[in-house]
């Protein structure tokens, strides 16, 4: 007899056949909760960086702002907001041909918001026309002045995120923000981030370009364009600028060689490779042409122009270069305007010394006295990452060498008046800067975090007097007087600041004024009579003086100096003195 076979139970867990079905939850693949963990961690780690950032450029606007609406027209920025109106109001391009539009254009952005009132019967220097502009034609030289310096504000936020993304490609998102830190406190960018003038936006499309060239490592026919824009941005902003630009075609050149170049490649391929890197760097250079001649046409676009009878007759080299270049005429008179100055005998003053002509270490002094001690320390030891560690060293020929050709040629400049001629070190080093984040030491990490806690007090502590910043081994923005002159301190920026201490402090008083600025004293409510044109007995109570004239003070002026005793000072800038 057989025996039965047993029948299984399908309702028993251990022994019942599985059917296919939708998977429970307590199952889900490993593989997508993972993916979801990430997102949810990569959202909550997005949120604190975002908000650093926004913390730090905010404080920046806020200085930036604030500095705008207290000071008064500072030398250039008169010139440039009144060729700006002649550009809307004109479309002429013969005022101020030293300079080429772009900068000035920005400046026009801001101006398109007002209506102010030009003279087109008016017949002047470029100067008087500033004048003019501000003080005789009925405007409002304060509202004009704030709605000329707000684009190169925004401008120069929008370069805080060109330094931010530079640092965070080299180093990542730590480095990027030590990088942003140090330039959202720098003193120097702010003061002249905050100004009507054309410094800031061409050290700023420069590095632009150099960020845009170390991207073209990895796909140069996107970014190379891009850096010719920006390059030619550049050069349509500052002429001072064009010795870097065969840097930054060998730069290129440089960046194709790394995105197309194979293990091992035969003579023949490097030399194609090379070829084919020189073709781009010449395209780079024809696009950046290109923009130059668009800024011209956007202002003019018959192009008339007839040369003023200040450009100079260039002989030699700098004659050659002035008549080779592939840029509008009116762009190389404004390089025979610029060469003209070089040849003339400037005054100096460092140290506590006046002296004439130019000194080749001036800058590189001014840079110590006016950069925060904890920024110098980290532009040092970033520099020495950059070149130290094998991660960084490839992009040390973008960062540092730019910046090192750039600093040369202000160094041989004939013009010793500001650090201002050096705004483009505050913000290549602090891209460099950012590579003390890769170091492995936990001790340089602490260091670094504390060394940018010491640059946000020196900055903060000097708010909203940063145009005559020093640090604070030099004594202060009180004491940068003593070392240093025009731009770095006093460059007319606070005759608003002293008619309200004068009306709060010595109303009623007698007067005696030396102003160095484009402001018009009057305007301001300030009473005072020229001290120099009156005879040395009749000068009695109250001789403001610009530091800057103090500065240069001989003859006449160092004899009132001599005979008066300082009793206060208005914005680290301006001296008050009794006489009795």
């Amino acid at each position: 007899m057989s025996t039965p076979r047993a029948v299984p139970v399908e309702d028993d867990e251990h022994t019942a056949p599985r059917r296919p079905g939708p998977p429970s939850t307590a199952k889900r693949p490993h593989l997508l909760d993972a993916l979801q963990r990430y997102v949810r961690d990569a959202r909550r780690r997005r949120w604190p960086y975002a908000l650093a950032v926004v913390v730090l450029l905010a404080q920046m606007a806020v200085a930036m702002v604030t500095t705008a609406v207290e000071q008064t027209p500072t030398i250039d920025e008169p010139v440039y907001v009144a060729t700006a109106e002649v550009y809307l109001k004109e479309r002429s391009l013969r005022y101020n041909p030293e300079h080429p539009p772009l900068g000035k254009l920005i400046i026009a952005s801001g101006l398109v918001f007002t209506d102010a009132r030009l003279d087109s019967a008016f017949v002047g220097s470029q100067k008087a026309l500033g004048r003019h502009v501000l003080y005789e034609s009925g405007n409002d030289p304060g509202h004009l002045m704030l709605l000329a310096r707000l684009p190169v504000i925004v401008l120069t936020l929008l370069l805080g995120l060109v330094v931010l993304a530079f640092a965070r490609d080299l180093t990542g998102p730590a480095g990027g923000l030590v990088a942003l830190a140090l330039y959202a406190f720098s003193p120097d960018v702010i003061a002249n981030g905050s100004l009507a003038t054309l410094d800031v936006p061409a050290a700023g499309f420069l590095l632009t370009s150099v960020w845009l060239l170390w991207r073209a490592r990895r796909r140069p026919h996107l970014y190379v364009p891009f850096a010719g824009v920006a390059t030619g941005a550049a050069a349509a902003t500052r002429m001072s600028v064009l010795p870097v630009i065969p840097v930054l075609m060998l730069l290129a050149v440089l960046s194709f060689w790394y995105a197309r170049r194979t293990p091992g490649p035969g003579a023949r391929v490097r030399w194609r490779l090379l070829a084919y890197g020189a073709a781009a760097a010449v395209g780079m250079a024809v696009i950046a042409v290109a923009v130059v001649w668009a800024t011209y046409l956007v202002v003019d676009p018959q192009l008339r122009w007839t040369a003023p009878e200040n450009v100079p007759d260039i002989r030699g080299t700098r004659g050659r270069v002035a008549a080779w270049l592939p840029f509008p005429e009116a762009y190389r008179d404004g390089m025979r305007v610029q060469f003209g100055f070089e040849y003339d005998v400037w005054q100096g003053f460092l140290f506590g010394r006046l002296y004439e002509g130019s000194l080749w270490y001036y800058l590189p002094a001014a840079l110590l006295v006016k950069t925060p001690l904890g920024m110098l320390a980290l532009w040092t030891a970033g520099a020495v990452a950059l070149l130290a560690v094998r991660r960084l060293r490839p992009a040390a020929p973008y960062v540092l060498v730019p910046a090192a050709v750039l600093l040369a040629v202000a160094m041989n400049g004939a013009r010793d008046l500001g650090v201002r001629y050096a705004v483009f070190m505050p913000m290549f080093l602090a891209v460099a800067a950012a590579g003390v984040t890769l170091l492995r030491r936990r001790t340089v990490h602490w260091v670094t975090a504390a060394l940018v806690c010491f640059v946000a007090v020196s900055s903060l502590r000097t708010y909203p007097y940063y145009l005559p910043y020093s640090n604070e081994a030099f004594g202060g923005p009180s004491k940068t007087r003593l070392r240093l002159h025009d731009s770095n301190v006093d460059w007319g920026q606070d005759l608003g600041r002293l008619a309200k201490h004068l009306r709060r402090h010595h109303s009623g008083e007698r007067v005696w004024l030396v102003h160095k600025g484009a402001g018009v004293p009057s305007y301001y409510g300030i009473d005072a009579s020229d001290p120099l044109k009156a005879p040395l007995g009749e000068v009695h109570g109250l001789l403001v003086v610009s530091d800057s004239a103090a500065a240069k003070a001989d003859g006449r002026l160092a004899a009132l100096l001599d005979t008066s005793t300082p009793v206060d000072e208005v914005g680290h800038s301006i001296t008050l003195y009794r006489r009795r």
